[in-house]
């Protein structure tokens, strides 16, 4: 008869020597990706980076590697514009935008073709787009109160918008012109088309350390409420539905496979950052610019999996 496992309890884990055995267990591995160079910027960035720092509910730090140098978090801000928007418009969101995996890469324009303009989550680009416009129509000055909205969340008003990464993206930008276009035709798109690529740009152009997104996240591991602060985020409610989001649409079409072999609800940017949470306990950050096929960090997947594996947690 099989044994059970022992139960999982973050005050006897030392993350710190864990995280030291994984590195032993991977650092002989041969590179696996390459940079996103289709955005010039991140292809300048050095590929062999690596950072992790974990911050748990109680206020614990871990870190390893380069986990104190910005880079670019990419589409993980598209959690960050999920909630700011969820607040604003409620249940309502769901009409111009779905909560289902897409299947399809995370800035195909034959499906949302198919689907008529509506994207099929908030974190593939179209979605993204979409959720950008609805900012764009409730906000006065939308860059200027969005990162104000992150610096609060995060409680570091240092956190900024990188520009030259933002004109980056901007001069390869036309499958997103693509998408906002097509959904402009189906009526899904309000604002001006301008004013909305600029928003997306520029968010997704956010410089965080693991140590600042780590502890950026904390809020959707203590179910909406900032732990340090005790600020209001989310309600309990919206931050279940983000959660399940991320577990579900998190690693664009990988996410299946993410949930298979890391078992933590997340989110994935090109610029090769993960954030993933475990419900009351942590929330984590990755750094590495190497990508796989899909356009997930592949030594990030790598050590989150043997992480869940040696601790014998995930949220299944």
């Amino acid at each position: 008869m099989a044994t059970l496992a022992p139960a999982f309890s973050p005050k006897h884990m030392d993350y710190q020597r864990i995280f030291e055995e994984i590195n032993e267990e991977i650092k002989n591995d041969a590179p696996c990706g390459e940079v996103a160079s289709y955005i010039p910027e991140l292809g300048r960035v050095d590929p062999n980076k690596f950072g992790v720092h974990l911050t748990t509910v109680n206020g614990e730090h871990y870190s390893f590697g380069d986990s104190d140098e910005k880079f670019s978090i990419q589409s993980i801000a598209k959690v960050l514009s999920l909630a700011m928007a969820y607040n604003m418009e409620g249940e309502a969101l769901w009409e111009r935008v779905g909560v289902e995996p897409s299947g399809t890469p995370f800035n195909s324009l034959v499906q949302l073709e198919y689907d008529m303009g509506i994207p099929r989550n908030p974190f593939s680009n179209a979605g993204a787009l979409v959720i950008a416009d609805i900012l764009v129509s409730h906000l006065a000055n939308p860059k200027e109160e969005f990162i104000r909205f992150v610096r609060e969340v995060s409680g570091n008003n240092e956190i900024d918008y990188c520009t030259r990464i933002a004109e980056s993206e901007k001069s390869m930008g036309y499958r997103n012109a693509a998408l906002i276009n097509l959904m402009k035709s189906f009526g899904n798109i309000k604002n001006d088309i301008d004013v909305v690529m600029d928003f997306y740009f520029n968010l997704c152009s956010i410089e965080m350390t693991c140590k600042e997104l780590s502890r950026t996240f904390l809020f959707l591991a203590t179910y909406g409420i900032c732990p340090e602060t005790k600020q209001t985020i989310l309600s309990v409610s919206k931050a279940k539905r983000i959660n399940a989001i991320m577990q579900l649409c998190g690693f664009y079409d990988e996410a299946g496979e993410f949930s298979f072999k890391v078992g933590l609800p997340g989110k994935s940017g090109v610029g090769g950052g993960i954030v993933a949470i475990y419900p009351n306990k942590y929330s984590i950050a990755l750094w590495s610019p190497r990508l796989n096929k899909k356009g997930n960090s592949s030594k990030g997947i790598k050590f989150l999996e043997l992480l869940t594996t040696k601790t014998q947690a995930s949220i299944f």
